[in-house]
């Protein structure tokens, strides 16, 4: 354990270093979020370019602490392709089907190197029967990995909210990946916390750089990759649930957000203010306490998420099953599936 906890310290201190040095090159090519419509929360420019901080952090304190063969060179060719058209879309504003593309190439990057979502167990059965997906392997390999790259993207609205859960949700999946014998995986992930802690001291409100489309995809990206090799490549019981409950905020919050444009007649990739993070402004929270009830919702389903991964079979998809269903019924009464524009 000692390796993972260092390389999450090492990461946090590349990142640390590395978001000055990328707020001044945002600085100087003009790369600057300025607040062009209602749905933004801030009220003055910010300049962007923090998730090449990520990015980089990342990518160094893999080189010191593990290795770019197979599956991970396939990593670091996928998420530099995503780190790219992020910039890009940061600088010149992409189209939703630019973009699109780009994460679909880059998820085939993935599957080409061997990544894939081959089977799940199943939990009726004690965890010891696997259903093998076969033909579907891929194309669901790449909807996992294009939706959880856009999930992190989707809740980037408030001051630290994206790095936060992104880190919390590393955490969590840092001590599953290790408790299934992924240590590997387990570093990795230890490293993606750590890159996202050492950016925090500058994006938490107020924020003093943002890490734009770039950096939260880059971590929607990694985060997939992660929840693919180091939880449903297990054959432990409810592999199926465990990473939908870690990555919680973000998943359930842009499933909301794709039902409640869908019923209001409009398109599921347009964006508005009727996310868990706008309504709890509404409801007179400000930006930081907002922040911290999702850092704690999510620290919730992390550690529920874990308890899940290591009981019975019968008695976790009781558990999973009344968890979602909960969540499901908050969000009705929440009126998370009406829209809210101001």
């Amino acid at each position: 354990m000692e390796k993972i906890y260092f390389s999450l310290i090492i990461s946090a201190i590349l990142s640390l270093v590395l978001t000055p040095l990328a707020r001044k090159f945002a600085i100087k090519f003009n790369f600057i979020d300025v607040p062009k419509d209602n749905r933004r929360v801030h009220t003055k420019a910010i300049p962007l370019l923090g998730g090449l901080a990520i990015f980089l952090a990342v990518i160094i304190a893999i080189f010191i602490f593990l290795d770019y063969k197979g599956e991970r060179l396939g990593l670091l060719i996928g998420s530099t392709l995503i780190l790219a058209s992020g910039i890009i879309d940061d600088k010149y504003n992409l189209s939703p089907k630019a973009k699109m593309g780009f994460q679909i190439l880059a998820a085939i990057i993935l599957v080409v190197f061997g990544v894939r979502i081959e089977f799940f167990t199943n939990p009726f059965n004690m965890g010891q029967s696997l259903v093998f997906l076969e033909f579907l392997s891929v194309p669901i390999t790449i909807f996992w990995i294009v939706g959880i790259t856009n999930t992190i993207n989707l809740i980037d609205g408030l001051d630290g909210l994206a790095a936060g859960v992104s880190m919390i949700s590393s955490i969590s999946l840092m001590f599953i990946a290790r408790s299934f014998g992924f240590y590997d995986i387990s570093i990795l992930a230890a490293i993606v916390a750590g890159a996202c802690l050492g950016f925090l001291p500058y994006n938490f409100n107020p924020a003093k750089i943002f890490m734009g489309d770039a950096g939260a995809l880059f971590l929607g990206f990694v985060l997939s990759y992660i929840s693919i090799e180091g939880v449903m490549k297990s054959a432990a019981a409810l592999t199926i649930f465990v990473p939908v409950l870690i990555l919680a905020v973000p998943v359930f919050d842009t499933a909301f957000a794709m039902v409640r444009r869908k019923l209001s007649g409009k398109s599921m990739v347009s964006a508005d203010k009727g996310h868990l993070h706008h309504r709890l402004l509404r409801l007179g929270l400000n930006q930081k306490q907002t922040v911290l009830v999702l850092y704690f919702i999510s620290i919730v389903f992390g550690l529920i998420a874990n308890l899940l991964s290591n009981i019975d079979a019968k008695l976790g998809i009781f558990i999973s099953s009344l968890v979602i269903f909960s969540v499901i019924l908050i969000a009705y009464m929440f009126g998370m599936f009406k829209s809210k524009e101001e």
